[in-house]
Protein backbone atom coordinates (compact mmCIF):
# COMPACT_ATOMS: atom_id res chain seq x y z
CA UNK A 1 0.00 0.00 0.00
CA UNK A 2 0.99 3.49 -0.34
CA UNK A 3 1.28 6.19 1.97
CA UNK A 4 1.53 10.19 0.37
CA UNK A 5 3.03 12.86 2.07
CA UNK A 6 2.47 16.67 1.09
CA UNK A 7 5.60 18.06 0.64
CA UNK A 8 6.28 20.99 3.04
CA UNK A 9 6.93 24.62 1.22
CA UNK A 10 8.05 28.10 3.24
CA UNK A 11 7.68 29.37 -0.23
CA UNK A 12 5.61 28.77 -3.60
CA UNK A 13 7.06 25.64 -5.25
CA UNK A 14 9.22 25.88 -8.28
CA UNK A 15 7.42 22.98 -9.30
CA UNK A 16 3.89 24.43 -8.53
CA UNK A 17 4.42 27.25 -10.44
CA UNK A 18 5.73 25.77 -13.86
CA UNK A 19 3.44 22.59 -13.65
CA UNK A 20 0.13 23.42 -11.15
CA UNK A 21 1.21 20.29 -9.79
CA UNK A 22 1.05 19.31 -6.18
CA UNK A 23 4.55 17.80 -5.02
CA UNK A 24 4.55 14.64 -3.22
CA UNK A 25 7.05 12.25 -1.39
CA UNK A 26 5.55 8.87 -1.07
CA UNK A 27 6.65 5.92 0.60
CA UNK A 28 5.36 2.64 1.55
CA UNK A 29 4.00 1.65 4.90
CA UNK A 30 2.71 -2.23 5.88
CA UNK A 31 -0.31 -2.78 5.68
CA UNK A 32 -1.38 -3.24 9.16
CA UNK A 33 0.38 -0.07 10.09
CA UNK A 34 -1.77 2.05 7.73
CA UNK A 35 -4.72 0.15 8.50
CA UNK A 36 -4.34 0.94 12.41
CA UNK A 37 -3.42 4.79 11.60
CA UNK A 38 -6.31 5.21 8.74
CA UNK A 39 -9.52 7.47 9.21
CA UNK A 40 -12.66 6.48 7.10
CA UNK A 41 -13.53 8.32 4.77
CA UNK A 42 -17.62 8.51 2.66
CA UNK A 43 -16.69 7.46 -0.95
CA UNK A 44 -16.65 10.22 -3.28
CA UNK A 45 -19.27 10.43 -5.84
CA UNK A 46 -18.97 8.32 -8.78
CA UNK A 47 -18.69 11.29 -11.47
CA UNK A 48 -15.87 12.79 -8.77
CA UNK A 49 -13.79 9.32 -8.87
CA UNK A 50 -13.97 9.67 -12.51
CA UNK A 51 -12.34 12.95 -12.97
CA UNK A 52 -9.70 11.85 -9.88
CA UNK A 53 -9.08 9.20 -11.99
CA UNK A 54 -8.17 10.43 -15.25
CA UNK A 55 -4.03 10.59 -15.29
CA UNK A 56 -2.41 13.97 -16.18
CA UNK A 57 -0.73 13.87 -19.25
CA UNK A 58 2.85 13.01 -19.59
CA UNK A 59 5.06 15.56 -20.11
CA UNK A 60 9.22 16.11 -21.00
CA UNK A 61 10.90 15.09 -17.56
CA UNK A 62 14.72 16.68 -16.75
CA UNK A 63 16.72 14.60 -13.70
CA UNK A 64 19.86 15.46 -12.66
CA UNK A 65 21.96 13.20 -10.45
CA UNK A 66 25.16 14.16 -8.56
CA UNK A 67 27.65 12.52 -6.88
CA UNK A 68 29.10 13.02 -3.11
CA UNK A 69 28.16 15.83 -0.73
CA UNK A 70 29.46 16.66 2.17
CA UNK A 71 28.00 19.33 4.23
CA UNK A 72 30.37 18.74 7.42
CA UNK A 73 31.40 22.40 8.22
CA UNK A 74 34.96 20.60 9.92
CA UNK A 75 35.59 19.13 6.69
CA UNK A 76 34.51 21.90 4.45
CA UNK A 77 35.47 25.03 6.89
CA UNK A 78 34.42 27.10 3.79
CA UNK A 79 30.62 25.86 3.79
CA UNK A 80 30.57 27.71 7.69
CA UNK A 81 32.59 30.76 6.71
CA UNK A 82 30.66 31.54 3.31
CA UNK A 83 27.48 30.38 4.45
CA UNK A 84 26.01 26.61 3.44
CA UNK A 85 24.09 28.35 0.25
CA UNK A 86 27.75 29.16 -1.20
CA UNK A 87 27.97 24.86 -1.82
CA UNK A 88 25.54 25.34 -4.68
CA UNK A 89 25.67 29.21 -5.66
CA UNK A 90 27.93 27.68 -8.87
CA UNK A 91 25.21 25.81 -10.73
CA UNK A 92 23.30 29.31 -11.60
CA UNK A 93 20.44 27.52 -10.55
CA UNK A 94 20.38 24.22 -12.73
CA UNK A 95 18.90 22.32 -9.83
CA UNK A 96 15.94 24.44 -9.37
CA UNK A 97 15.08 24.59 -12.40
CA UNK A 98 15.13 20.64 -13.18
CA UNK A 99 11.96 18.06 -12.44
CA UNK A 100 14.07 16.04 -9.81
CA UNK A 101 17.66 16.10 -8.28
CA UNK A 102 19.23 13.09 -6.74
CA UNK A 103 22.24 13.57 -4.71
CA UNK A 104 24.48 11.44 -2.43
CA UNK A 105 24.72 12.89 1.34
CA UNK A 106 28.18 11.25 2.48
CA UNK A 107 27.63 11.74 6.41
CA UNK A 108 24.90 11.70 8.75
CA UNK A 109 23.25 14.63 9.64
CA UNK A 110 22.89 14.59 13.32
CA UNK A 111 24.18 15.83 16.81
CA UNK A 112 24.06 12.65 18.05
CA UNK A 113 25.79 9.42 18.20
CA UNK A 114 29.00 7.60 19.46
CA UNK A 115 31.75 7.66 16.40
CA UNK A 116 32.65 5.06 14.75
CA UNK A 117 36.49 3.47 14.80
CA UNK A 118 37.60 4.55 11.67
CA UNK A 119 40.25 6.54 9.42
CA UNK A 120 37.40 9.40 8.41
CA UNK A 121 34.20 10.30 10.38
CA UNK A 122 32.28 12.73 8.84
CA UNK A 123 28.84 14.47 10.28
CA UNK A 124 26.28 17.00 8.09
CA UNK A 125 25.03 19.88 9.84
CA UNK A 126 21.16 19.77 10.18
CA UNK A 127 21.59 22.83 9.42
CA UNK A 128 22.93 22.91 6.33
CA UNK A 129 19.80 21.38 4.63
CA UNK A 130 17.37 24.32 3.74
CA UNK A 131 20.09 25.62 1.71
CA UNK A 132 20.26 22.20 -0.37
CA UNK A 133 15.99 22.31 -0.42
CA UNK A 134 16.19 25.98 -1.76
CA UNK A 135 18.90 24.86 -3.84
CA UNK A 136 16.55 22.31 -5.41
CA UNK A 137 17.50 19.28 -3.73
CA UNK A 138 15.08 16.22 -3.98
CA UNK A 139 16.00 12.64 -2.72
CA UNK A 140 19.23 12.21 -0.92
CA UNK A 141 21.04 8.76 -0.86
CA UNK A 142 21.97 8.01 2.87
CA UNK A 143 23.22 4.87 2.29
CA UNK A 144 27.13 5.20 1.52
CA UNK A 145 30.55 4.44 3.81
CA UNK A 146 29.80 6.95 6.26
CA UNK A 147 26.49 6.34 6.71
CA UNK A 148 27.34 4.71 10.25
CA UNK A 149 30.15 7.04 11.20
CA UNK A 150 28.03 8.00 14.51
CA UNK A 151 25.80 4.80 14.74
CA UNK A 152 22.53 3.60 14.77
CA UNK A 153 21.17 6.86 16.63
CA UNK A 154 22.62 9.30 13.95
CA UNK A 155 21.77 7.31 11.10
CA UNK A 156 17.80 7.19 12.39
CA UNK A 157 18.55 11.10 13.55
CA UNK A 158 19.78 11.97 9.79
CA UNK A 159 16.40 10.46 8.57
CA UNK A 160 14.35 12.49 9.98
CA UNK A 161 16.36 15.84 9.67
CA UNK A 162 16.25 15.03 5.94
CA UNK A 163 12.85 14.64 5.51
CA UNK A 164 12.03 17.51 8.00
CA UNK A 165 14.23 19.86 5.53
CA UNK A 166 11.86 18.61 3.05
CA UNK A 167 14.07 16.22 1.35
CA UNK A 168 13.87 12.99 0.46
CA UNK A 169 15.58 10.35 2.25
CA UNK A 170 16.41 6.57 0.40
CA UNK A 171 18.94 3.98 1.64
CA UNK A 172 18.76 3.26 4.72
CA UNK A 173 15.77 2.75 7.61
CA UNK A 174 14.76 1.44 10.82
CA UNK A 175 15.06 -2.06 9.59
CA UNK A 176 15.62 -3.96 6.15
CA UNK A 177 12.39 -3.32 4.92
CA UNK A 178 12.65 0.35 6.00
CA UNK A 179 15.81 0.56 4.11
CA UNK A 180 14.67 -0.45 0.49
CA UNK A 181 11.80 1.58 0.76
CA UNK A 182 11.81 4.10 -2.25
CA UNK A 183 11.03 7.61 -2.33
CA UNK A 184 7.87 7.92 -5.04
CA UNK A 185 7.57 11.65 -6.10
CA UNK A 186 4.78 12.82 -8.98
CA UNK A 187 6.33 14.92 -11.33
CA UNK A 188 5.01 16.24 -14.94
CA UNK A 189 2.43 13.30 -14.76
CA UNK A 190 5.02 10.72 -13.93
CA UNK A 191 5.06 8.95 -10.73
CA UNK A 192 8.70 8.49 -10.05
CA UNK A 193 10.76 5.82 -7.34
CA UNK A 194 14.42 6.49 -6.65
CA UNK A 195 15.61 3.60 -4.40
CA UNK A 196 19.33 4.01 -2.76
CA UNK A 197 22.11 1.20 -2.00
CA UNK A 198 25.51 1.24 -1.41
CA UNK A 199 27.90 -1.71 -1.97
CA UNK A 200 30.69 -0.01 0.04
CA UNK A 201 30.41 -0.52 3.98
CA UNK A 202 32.89 -0.07 6.73
CA UNK A 203 31.34 -3.45 8.47
CA UNK A 204 29.25 -5.84 7.17
CA UNK A 205 27.30 -5.11 10.24
CA UNK A 206 26.20 -1.86 8.81
CA UNK A 207 23.98 -3.65 6.57
CA UNK A 208 20.05 -3.36 7.90
CA UNK A 209 18.45 -6.57 8.83
CA UNK A 210 15.14 -7.49 9.97
CA UNK A 211 15.82 -6.22 13.31
CA UNK A 212 18.46 -3.38 13.08
CA UNK A 213 18.65 -0.10 11.52
CA UNK A 214 21.27 0.37 8.49
CA UNK A 215 21.92 0.81 5.29
CA UNK A 216 20.45 -1.06 2.10
CA UNK A 217 23.23 -3.45 1.08
CA UNK A 218 24.24 -2.99 -2.67
CA UNK A 219 26.13 -6.16 -2.55
CA UNK A 220 22.80 -7.88 -2.41
CA UNK A 221 21.38 -8.49 -5.77
CA UNK A 222 18.93 -10.56 -5.21
CA UNK A 223 17.37 -8.03 -2.58
CA UNK A 224 18.17 -5.18 -5.06
CA UNK A 225 16.72 -6.62 -8.16
CA UNK A 226 13.43 -7.26 -5.67
CA UNK A 227 13.25 -3.46 -4.53
CA UNK A 228 13.20 -2.53 -8.22
CA UNK A 229 10.49 -4.72 -8.92
CA UNK A 230 8.59 -3.65 -6.40
CA UNK A 231 9.02 0.05 -6.92
CA UNK A 232 8.24 -0.47 -10.46
CA UNK A 233 4.62 -2.20 -9.52
CA UNK A 234 3.79 1.50 -8.37
CA UNK A 235 5.59 3.90 -10.07
CA UNK A 236 5.85 4.92 -14.09
CA UNK A 237 9.98 5.36 -13.92
CA UNK A 238 12.11 4.01 -11.18
CA UNK A 239 16.03 5.45 -10.66
CA UNK A 240 18.62 4.07 -8.67
CA UNK A 241 21.27 6.15 -6.88
CA UNK A 242 23.94 3.28 -5.19
CA UNK A 243 27.63 4.23 -3.69
CA UNK A 244 29.81 0.96 -5.32
CA UNK A 245 32.98 0.68 -7.25
CA UNK A 246 36.74 1.52 -5.73
CA UNK A 247 38.35 4.62 -5.13
CA UNK A 248 39.93 5.93 -7.80
CA UNK A 249 38.06 4.17 -10.34
CA UNK A 250 36.75 5.95 -13.51
CA UNK A 251 35.48 2.32 -15.31
CA UNK A 252 33.12 -0.06 -13.82
CA UNK A 253 33.73 -3.08 -12.32
CA UNK A 254 32.48 -6.29 -13.81
CA UNK A 255 30.64 -6.83 -10.35
CA UNK A 256 28.85 -3.50 -10.59
CA UNK A 257 27.84 -4.37 -14.77
CA UNK A 258 26.12 -6.95 -13.61
CA UNK A 259 24.20 -5.44 -10.72
CA UNK A 260 23.51 -2.41 -12.85
CA UNK A 261 22.05 -4.66 -15.44
CA UNK A 262 20.24 -6.93 -13.13
CA UNK A 263 18.47 -3.71 -12.07
CA UNK A 264 17.36 -2.32 -15.08
CA UNK A 265 16.13 -5.72 -16.33
CA UNK A 266 13.91 -5.67 -13.64
CA UNK A 267 12.63 -2.00 -14.19
CA UNK A 268 15.00 0.66 -13.46
CA UNK A 269 15.46 3.12 -16.34
CA UNK A 270 18.53 5.13 -14.98
CA UNK A 271 21.42 4.60 -12.47
CA UNK A 272 23.59 7.47 -10.79
CA UNK A 273 26.83 5.28 -9.97
CA UNK A 274 29.20 7.37 -6.63
CA UNK A 275 31.95 6.86 -3.99
CA UNK A 276 34.83 6.54 -6.33
CA UNK A 277 35.86 10.37 -6.22
CA UNK A 278 37.00 10.13 -9.45
CA UNK A 279 34.73 11.10 -12.70
CA UNK A 280 33.64 8.19 -14.28
CA UNK A 281 32.43 7.10 -17.49
CA UNK A 282 28.42 7.22 -18.72
CA UNK A 283 26.99 3.99 -20.49
CA UNK A 284 23.59 2.50 -20.98
CA UNK A 285 22.04 -1.27 -21.52
CA UNK A 286 19.04 -1.89 -23.32
CA UNK A 287 18.37 2.47 -23.79
CA UNK A 288 19.00 3.11 -20.00
CA UNK A 289 21.54 5.25 -18.89
CA UNK A 290 24.35 4.40 -16.44
CA UNK A 291 26.77 6.95 -14.88
CA UNK A 292 29.39 4.77 -13.46
CA UNK A 293 31.08 7.58 -11.52
CA UNK A 294 29.91 10.74 -10.74
CA UNK A 295 33.14 11.93 -8.56
CA UNK A 296 33.08 14.53 -5.97
CA UNK A 297 30.85 17.08 -5.90
CA UNK A 298 30.16 19.49 -2.58
CA UNK A 299 33.84 18.59 -1.26
CA UNK A 300 37.16 19.94 -0.42
CA UNK A 301 39.39 20.22 -3.81
CA UNK A 302 41.84 17.73 -3.02
CA UNK A 303 43.65 18.16 -6.48
CA UNK A 304 42.96 19.08 -10.12
CA UNK A 305 41.52 15.07 -10.51
CA UNK A 306 39.41 15.13 -7.81
CA UNK A 307 38.00 18.03 -8.41
CA UNK A 308 37.26 17.33 -12.09
CA UNK A 309 33.23 15.96 -11.54
CA UNK A 310 29.88 16.08 -13.78
CA UNK A 311 26.11 16.44 -13.28
CA UNK A 312 24.38 13.57 -14.60
CA UNK A 313 21.46 14.74 -16.86
CA UNK A 314 18.89 12.17 -17.94
CA UNK A 315 15.67 13.20 -20.10
CA UNK A 316 13.11 11.15 -20.02
CA UNK A 317 10.86 12.11 -23.03
CA UNK A 318 6.69 11.68 -23.23
CA UNK A 319 6.88 8.36 -24.65
CA UNK A 320 9.04 7.01 -22.06
CA UNK A 321 12.81 7.53 -24.27
CA UNK A 322 15.72 8.23 -21.91
CA UNK A 323 18.27 10.40 -22.94
CA UNK A 324 21.62 11.20 -21.07
CA UNK A 325 24.70 12.98 -20.82
CA UNK A 326 27.39 14.43 -18.45
CA UNK A 327 27.30 17.97 -17.97
CA UNK A 328 30.86 18.91 -16.95
CA UNK A 329 31.67 20.64 -13.47
CA UNK A 330 34.47 21.62 -11.79
CA UNK A 331 34.90 21.88 -7.72
CA UNK A 332 37.06 25.52 -8.07
CA UNK A 333 37.12 26.06 -4.29
CA UNK A 334 36.61 23.94 -1.15
CA UNK A 335 33.13 23.00 -1.30
CA UNK A 336 32.04 24.56 -4.13
CA UNK A 337 31.17 23.24 -7.57
CA UNK A 338 30.64 25.56 -10.24
CA UNK A 339 29.23 24.68 -14.29
CA UNK A 340 32.12 25.01 -16.36
CA UNK A 341 30.29 24.48 -19.72
CA UNK A 342 26.52 24.41 -21.33
CA UNK A 343 24.00 23.35 -18.56
CA UNK A 344 22.21 21.25 -21.35
CA UNK A 345 22.75 18.30 -23.52
CA UNK A 346 23.83 18.54 -27.16
CA UNK A 347 20.69 17.95 -28.88
CA UNK A 348 19.17 19.59 -26.91
CA UNK A 349 20.98 23.39 -28.13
Amino acid sequence: MIYRVPRKRAHASRRQTDMGVRELVTVAVPALLLAACATPVAPAPADVEAEVAAPPARERLVVHGAGDVSLDPDYVPALAEHGYAHAWSGLDGLFATDDLTIVNLECPVSTRGTIAPQAFNFRCDPAALPAAYDAGVDVANLANNHSLDFGHEALLDSIRHVRDAGIAPVGTGADRDAAHVPAVLERRGWRIAVLGFSDVLVDPDWAATPDSPGVAAGDDTERMVAAVRAADAVADLVFVTIHWGMELDTEPRADDVRRAEAMIDAGADGIFGHHQHRLGTLGTYRERPIAWGLGNFVWPRLSAASARTAVARFVVEPDGAVRACLLPAEIVSPGHPELTEARTCDSER
